[in-house]
């Protein structure tokens, strides 16, 4: 398809199109429209001018007869843009008045006549009443005597001619106008929407073919376009995000699933390969049954990260206060905590209302507790919850600080990964989804997770939006 009919086929150009032919017919029929009413006003103003005449000359009549008519006719006719006036016999014969010549069959009728018609003054080329185009045009009333004389008077129509010219040739400048202004303004406006269409299609057709590092062209423009490229940009990231996230979870659910089943295997194996009357089969079966649970463990954490990361949840959220969550989780934990010989201190005082769900918060809390029992227990150490209410930022923040080792600033945003773990000896129990999921839960509720130095030990601050009512 040639350059000339893509660009005809496009949505914008029989757009621009439509417009030009629909403002041109309304400026056609407004032309029109005004043009034959003042048209037809002016003509309404020559009659009733001719009447006046009439009955002017009617009165001159009826007090000195015909042959006082006939003087006053050629007295007004003399004057300087004076009506047509016309005094003519029974045959014909014109005896008095300014009008040399008229269109045949013009006196054979009493009465206004039926259209404009030609005529001559004196002075002027009577052959010009032959050429329609030439010849002036006017509009008159005859009266027929008893004798047979007749009386012309009419009143010439170049004004109303002389306006139609006019407005003819404004219409013909106005749409000369509105042409080359439409096409001024498709080729600087609209060729150049049509190049940024056409560079939105290239870059979408890379996009398509999986080259999800490419972007839409964004000119700074801040017009629709730019609007529609950023709004899409961001689609693209949080595909290529989650593209990416699936990918790094195939390759965790491989590598970290991978020795528990082994495990699983290698026991069933040894069982079996074992002496029956010697070998322990509930204890095997037990241990199998623990490694289960913890693949199981793994695989519904995955669920729910999936589902909040999906937005589940985003109709539930209810107003709920921070602060009583905290609380009930401490509840919970302190006996936990006493256990592993450490302290666990709530700070949080409410009320902190915020729009969310109670299960996930609570969830999200408790991953952060666990994961300071098992990575910052220290002899005497304490566990500490601490709340602050950011007015200026709208923000509620929920701290969970530790004692341990803390994680180094370089490892901080991978570690909100899936199946991230810094332990690499896998000395301590856990799957890596712990933050992923926290990361997740916060995400749902328009909040953030900052993992910051807590001198010693790792604090984890969440923060949520405060609740509007």
């Amino acid at each position: 398809m040639s350059r000339f009919s893509s660009t005809i086929n496009t949505t914008a150009t029989r757009l621009s199109a439509l417009y030009l032919v629909l403002f041109t017919s309304c400026a056609v029929v407004l032309v029109f429209y005004m043009t034959g009413s003042t048209a037809r006003f002016l003509i309404n103003e020559t009659r009733n001018a001719v009447t006046e005449e009439i009955e002017t000359l009617g009165d001159v009549y009826s007090r000195g007869g015909l042959r006082r008519l006939v003087r006053e006719i050629d007295r007004r006719s003399r004057r300087p843009s004076a009506n047509l006036y016309m005094v003519a016999d029974h045959t014909g014969r014109i005896l008095a008045g300014n009008v040399l010549a008229l269109e045949p069959g013009i006196l054979d009728s009493e009465g206004w006549t039926q259209a404009p018609f030609g005529y001559a003054r004196y002075g002027d080329d009577v052959s010009v009443i032959n050429d329609p185009q030439r010849a002036p045009r006017a509009l008159a009333q005859v009266i027929v005597f008893s004798n047979g004389m007749r009386v012309l008077v009419g009143r010439d129509l170049g004004e109303p001619q002389r306006f139609r010219e006019i407005v003819r040739r404004a219409l013909i400048t106005a749409l000369t106008v509105m042409a080359v202004g439409g096409f001024l303004i498709w080729f600087f406006v609209g060729r150049r929407a049509l190049q940024r269409i056409d560079r939105v299609s290239e870059a979408s057709a890379r996009i398509v073919a999986g080259d999800l590092s490419g972007r839409l062209p964004v000119t700074g423009a801040n017009d629709e376009f730019d609007r529609l490229s950023e709004s899409l940009n961001s689609m693209i990231a949080k595909i290529s995000k989650l593209n990416d996230g699936l990918r790094d979870v195939s390759d965790s659910i491989a590598h970290d699933l991978k020795t528990p089943l082994s495990r699983l295997r290698n026991r069933a194996e040894a069982a079996l390969a074992g002496d029956p009357k010697e070998t322990d089969y509930r204890t095997v079966l037990e241990d199998m049954i623990v490694e289960a649970d913890q693949l199981i463990k793994v695989f519904n954490a995955l669920l729910l990260i999936s589902r909040v990361e999906a937005g589940f949840s985003k109709q539930k959220l209810d107003e709920v206060d921070l602060a009583v969550i905290v609380s009930e989780v401490a509840e919970l934990y302190e006996p936990l905590v006493e256990d592993a010989g450490m302290t666990l201190v709530n700070e949080v005082k409410g009320p902190l209302p915020i729009a969310g769900n109670r299960e996930l918060i609570g969830q999200a809390i408790t991953n952060l507790i666990d994961n300071a029992l098992k990575y910052g227990a220290t002899e005497d150490g304490r566990i500490v919850l601490a709340a602050e209410r950011d007015k200026r930022a709208g923000m509620a923040r929920l701290s969970v600080a530790d004692q341990g080792a803390g994680i180094p600033e370089s490892e901080r945003e991978r570690v909100l990964g899936r199946f991230v773990r810094l332990d690499e000896s896998r000395t301590k129990p856990g799957s890596g989804l712990g933050l992923s999921l926290v990361s997740a839960i916060v995400g749902l509720h328009g909040g953030t997770l900052e993992l910051r130095e807590a001198e010693p030990g790792l604090k984890a601050v969440l923060s949520f939006p405060i609740s509007r009512t």
